[in-house]
């Protein structure tokens, strides 16, 4: 996987917000997805495009429809790579902390 296509499909809005409408209902079709976008249909499948080149996207035919579903593997990753590695030791001393001072030891 290419963190750098992954990194430039979330840098738009526009494709970041289709992200979060697959995450609420997946396995849409471009008609579904180009509802309530102020964009053309041309616009939402170049968009998606670039969201199945990252691989944040993967597509199944149904018929004549091409239904587009979350890959979420990738943002994992990411997020295991650049976030977890560097925040964990602050965010289990953060959570020891409020324990402490809640009053339940561990």
């Amino acid at each position: 996987m290419d963190d750098d296509a992954v990194f430039k499909a979330l840098a738009d809005p526009s494709r970041r917000m289709l992200l979060d409408w697959l995450r609420e209902r997946n396995g849409q079709s471009l008609a579904d997805l180009c509802q309530g976008l102020a964009m053309s249909r041309q616009a939402v499948a170049k968009h998606l495009g670039i969201l199945e080149d990252a691989n944040l996207v993967a597509t199944r035919r149904r018929g004549r429809e091409k239904l587009h579903y979350l890959n979420p593997v990738p943002i994992n990753r990411i997020a295991e790579r650049w976030i977890s590695r560097f925040d964990q030791p602050r965010l289990d001393a953060l959570s020891n902390l409020k324990r402490r001072l809640e009053g339940e030891e561990s």
